[in-house]
């Protein structure tokens, strides 16, 4: 019911207010399990990719978005609870694991779960080394990749601004073809997500045209 009044009620509005630019969505496969793997410049990012990709999307959110009082931390939970999100601990192994474990179970159900591979947002607009979970959790469910690259979130709602810009620039998101990565299942595990991460991160800067910095985001490893 809540998806349904979301999609009825909330993203047409989301889509007025914000009015963004797709390409490639025609790439979008209508059923089936599917990874969304996307650049992440924005919070932003998750309201938005949903109004590219025309079915349910579960995500990782970082866990402080479920915590604390107060009216706006009390809405934001229950936000991204009705949406299904999971919560995620920074820098905490097992949680961050736990978190992958249930989007293989959403991928399972022939559902479609988002991940930024770089593991939290750009500080300075660059496209960071991927992390191997999105590795893990392609080899273990066998679900397609969609890569998808956004531009301009991050003039909507800068890294620290309390709230987005709306009727400001309109975003761009590009979306490209379903990526299989089969293929990678007799290379030892390791350096299967290892290739798994690289190649989707390579795909995702091709799209964008971001700057690469060939090493992880830290802020991902902050509490």
């Amino acid at each position: 019911m809540f998806y349904t009044f979301m999609t009825r009620v909330v993203r047409p509005i989301l889509w007025l207010l914000f009015r963004p630019r797709v390409v490639g969505g025609d790439n979008v496969p209508s059923y089936g399990p599917l990874i969304v793997a996307s650049n992440h410049l924005s919070f932003i990012d998750s309201f938005i990719i949903p109004l590219a990709v025309p079915r349910p999307v579960t995500y990782i959110a970082k866990a402080d978005y479920f915590e604390g009082g107060g009216l706006k931390k009390r809405f934001v939970r229950w936000f991204l609870t009705n949406l299904g999100h999971v919560p995620v601990r920074r820098g905490a192994r097992r949680a961050a694991m736990g978190a992958l474990e249930q989007g293989a179970e959403v991928l399972e159900n022939a559902g479609a779960f988002a991940i930024y591979p770089e593991g939290t947002r750009s500080p300075d607009g660059r496209l960071y080394r991927g992390r191997t979970g999105i590795g893990w959790l392609a080899l273990e469910t066998g679900a397609r990749v969609l890569p998808v690259a956004l531009e301009g979130t991050d003039k909507i709602q800068p890294l620290g601004a309390a709230l987005p810009r709306v009727f400001g620039p309109r975003p761009t998101v590009r979306i490209g073809p379903p990526m299989d990565f089969s293929h990678y299942r007799d290379l030892p595990p390791a350096k299967a997500r290892r290739a798994i991460a690289d190649e989707i991160i390579e795909t995702i800067q091709k799209m964008s045209g971001q700057e690469y910095a060939a090493e992880y985001n830290e802020r991902a490893t902050q509490g």
